[in-house]
């Protein structure tokens, strides 16, 4: 797979994501010694000067690849997006209801993390049949009188992607963990963003929420304990407590290498072109099968099931054999699935289309 000496798996894994090989080098190289201070970033405390000089450089790195505005707020918090699920509607539900698009696994999962707290509408669900797809932010219900209409921007276990971001007369909430810095986007037609790191950041463990600055008035509102409070976490600088400061860190150099390949549209186009070369190979056999309507099919999770169902092991141990991992899909739905996220080569791409052609030529 690779051309130095410790040659490293593909791994296609949809759940803790490959890491670009110069961030892992980087860290390995700084683990005992950051930068001749005698100690890791492991051991530094996050009152430092030498962490805050880290946070503060992640802050401004980020702002520059997602260009978000002087207007919008960047927090670095604790936990996944599973606890976003229930902060968002904590801090920014003053209506008592909140809508919601239904757009697979995890919008469903953020909407019971919801239904619990206040009253949840959905505004859209998936259309089934003949292919999955999302419908068309026309057909979409009214979401005017909620407090926020929150979106999932890429589902994983669906490979599904939004294909538009409707206008909205409320803030849009997104959950984009699994799609955040794999294109640029607008950050100025969404409310609040917040991304799990562990697929496109760096490791699991910290959250990035984007949110604008209005909205923190709402979160202020709220009787919250402050380290749930987008407002008294923005306040402290995500610093209310010990913030995971060695994810903080690795996120961080992860936002300079991808200022070093060019930015998020030098990365969206090598997307793109990977995403193609995957579903063109899948496409170009009878023995595999993809389910999504190719106006949603995810750049960034690419699942497919086999038409010989007991052919799954066979093709599993082949993938092994060559060097990849994380092919397996969800439990949810069985079947295969390749997370293209933006850590995986243009070689292991190609590597794994070959695979598919292989595989699908000696059971043809």
């Amino acid at each position: 797979m690779s051309e130095t000496t410790h040659a490293r798996v593909a791994n296609f894994n949809a759940g803790p994501a490959a890491m670009p090989r110069p961030v892992l080098e980087r860290m390995q190289s700084e683990l005992l010694d950051y930068r001749g201070r005698g100690l890791s970033v492991l051991e530094m405390s996050h009152r430092s000067e030498d962490f805050a000089d880290i946070a503060a450089q992640a802050d401004s790195d980020l702002r520059q690849l997602m260009a978000i505005p002087d207007d919008y707020s960047v927090l670095f918090m604790q936990g996944g997006a599973s606890t976003q699920f229930s902060l968002c509607v904590q801090n920014l539900d003053v209506d008592g209801r909140v809508a919601y698009l239904d757009s697979g696994y995890w919008a469903r999962k953020a909407m019971a993390s919801a239904s619990a707290l206040t009253q949840v509408d959905t505004v859209a669900s998936c259309q089934e049949q003949p292919l999955v797809r999302v419908p068309d932010s026309s057909q979409w219900a009214d979401a005017s009188n909620a407090s926020f209409l929150h979106l999932t921007d890429n589902e994983t276990i669906d490979g599904i992607v939004l294909h538009e971001l409707p206008d909205s007369q409320v803030p849009v909430v997104c959950d984009m963990s699994s799609s955040i810095l794999s294109r640029p986007i607008e950050v100025e037609r969404y409310g609040l963003i917040y991304a799990g790191a562990q697929k496109n950041i760096g490791p699991a463990g910290i959250t990035v929420v984007i949110v604008r600055n209005e909205l923190l008035e709402r979160s202020a509102r709220q009787s919250l304990p402050p380290v749930f409070s987008y407002a008294a976490t923005a306040k402290a600088g995500s610093m209310l407590n010990t913030p995971p400061t060695f994810a903080w860190y690795a996120a961080g150099l992860v936002f300079q290498w991808l200022l070093d390949e060019g930015g998020l549209s030098v990365v969206a186009e090598r997307n793109e072109q990977q995403a193609k070369r995957v579903y063109a190979a899948i496409d170009g056999h009878e023995l595999y099968i993809n389910r999504v309507h190719p106006q949603n099919r995810s750049r960034m999770n690419v699942p497919f099931q086999l038409k010989d169902e007991a052919l799954t092991s066979e093709f599993l141990q082949g993938a092994a054999g060559r060097g990849f991992i994380g092919l397996k899909g969800h439990k949810s739905i069985g079947g295969l699935r390749a997370s293209l996220y933006n850590a995986i080569t243009d070689q292991s791409v190609d590597e794994l289309v070959d695979y598919l052609h292989f595989f699908a030529e000696q059971h043809s």
